[in-house]
């Protein structure tokens, strides 16, 4: 989800001026790291077969959350990589533990470490915002959970972190975003869901993400009235390292190598974090908590390997259907499909392979030129992630009834 630097731009300035991108270079690189997450996806699935199945499960949490600090801290927690279909506690420590990486690497200027947060140097403030949100949703919304599962995730991936980096970093767009976003876009959502999602028989993420996309719109008219807030340009870090081409120019090496780490920091795009080793942290996260007990990540529905490898391969059709719009700075939604269509095609038909081929295909065809046809009809001062999320909503909507048509 990306930040704009004015405060009006679509998407944000890539560091890497990429003149071109060649198919051969991108196809590698996408695919080779779709293939290894599927390799991984394929492992998890021989574990969970003699997994020692200890630990929590996801059956019966949401009503435990009342009573239990503990459960209540876990689900707190478990919200952050909701976004992803995991909901894992331990998901959430691994994202956490590789942004902290990132955050600190990039302070010093090592090449490994990627951008985090686009190379703005807010991430604090953009998870800050972000978590603060989570808590007024969960302060807000928590007692409706003894009546089963509630979308009090849903402010952590829109409103708030954008706020902050349309706005800029400090108290007031921080506090600002983090009460804005859990007032409108958890309402939504529980709005949403029984009058939407339900009577058309749609996953309740196509209602979580519109309630993103229209409670970001809603925040966002609001923030321009706000005497405080003015938006400012977020300038790029100095001290943020270069992942892009050699000074001698683009070579398929090069393009195999950003190809590869853009699939992967695709997981942690709807974060705001956007950076590889946070999303090397949540996939090595929530891989170890389905070892654990496959009873927990992905709502409990043992198809955690599906959902993983759907996700990667997704994100690498988009980055390779759009490459183009990657090129001379720009930027595509490719991880639209990741937190959307792909993941909810696995569970709605179980985890056949149609699904989660089909899925992902339909996911990167659909979602980003929508976001993007919806991003420049956005007006200034709107962040993208109204866009961003509007497609989710739509490509699902769309996607899932079509593969409904398929065997499986």
């Amino acid at each position: 989800m990306t930040f704009s630097s004015a405060a009006t731009a679509a998407t944000p300035p890539i560091r890497e001026q990429r003149s071109e991108l060649s198919a051969t270079g991108t196809a590698l690189g996408a695919l080779g790291m779709a293939a290894a997450v599927g390799v991984f996806a394929d492992l998890l699935h021989l574990v969970s077969e003699v997994s020692p199945r200890i630990g929590p499960v996801f059956e019966g949490w949401s009503g435990s959350v009342d009573g239990s600090p503990l459960d209540a801290v876990r689900w707190f927690f478990g919200d952050m990589t909701e976004p992803l279909f995991f909901k894992s506690d331990l998901a959430a420590a691994g994202l956490l533990t590789g942004a902290v990486i990132a955050w600190w690497a990039g302070r010093r200027r090592k090449r490994w470490a990627g951008e985090l947060s686009y190379g703005t140097g807010l991430w604090p403030w953009v998870f800050a915002s972000a978590a603060l949100s989570l808590a007024l949703s969960n302060a807000a919304f928590g007692w409706m959970l003894d009546g089963g599962w509630q979308p009090t995730f849903v402010p952590f991936v829109c409103v708030a972190p954008a706020m902050v980096l349309v706005y800029g970093g400090g108290l007031r767009s921080c506090l600002t975003g983090a009460v804005l976003g859990a007032a409108t876009t958890t309402p939504l959502a529980l709005l949403l869901i029984p009058t939407l999602s339900a009577p058309l028989g749609l996953p309740a993420v196509v209602a979580n993400v519109l309630a993103m996309a229209v409670g970001s719109a809603v925040s966002f008219a609001v923030a321009r009235k706000l005497p405080w807030l003015a938006p400012q340009a977020v300038e790029r870090r100095k001290t943020t390292t270069q992942t892009g081409h050699p000074a001698s120019g683009p070579t398929w090496k090069s393009d195999t190598l950003w190809a590869a780490r853009r699939v992967l920091k695709d997981f942690t795009e709807t974060h705001f974090f956007a950076n590889e080793l946070a999303s090397a942290g949540v996939i090595l996260g929530v891989g170890a908590a389905f070892a654990l007990n496959p009873g927990l990540p992905s709502y409990g529905s043992n198809l955690l390997p599906g959902i993983l490898f759907a996700q990667a391969l997704t994100s690498a059709f988009g980055v390779v259907l759009w490459r183009e719009w990657f090129r001379d700075g720009g930027w595509a939604a490719t991880y639209a499909s990741v937190v959307s269509v792909a993941p909810a095609a696995v569970l709605a038909f179980n985890g056949s392979w149609t699904s989660i081929i089909g899925g992902a295909l339909l996911g990167a065809l659909v979602a980003p030129p929508v976001a993007r046809g919806i991003a420049k009809r956005l007006p200034a001062g709107y962040h993208p992630v109204i866009a961003n999320t509007a497609a989710m909503a739509i490509s699902t909507a769309v996607a899932l009834p079509v593969l409904g048509l398929l065997p499986h």
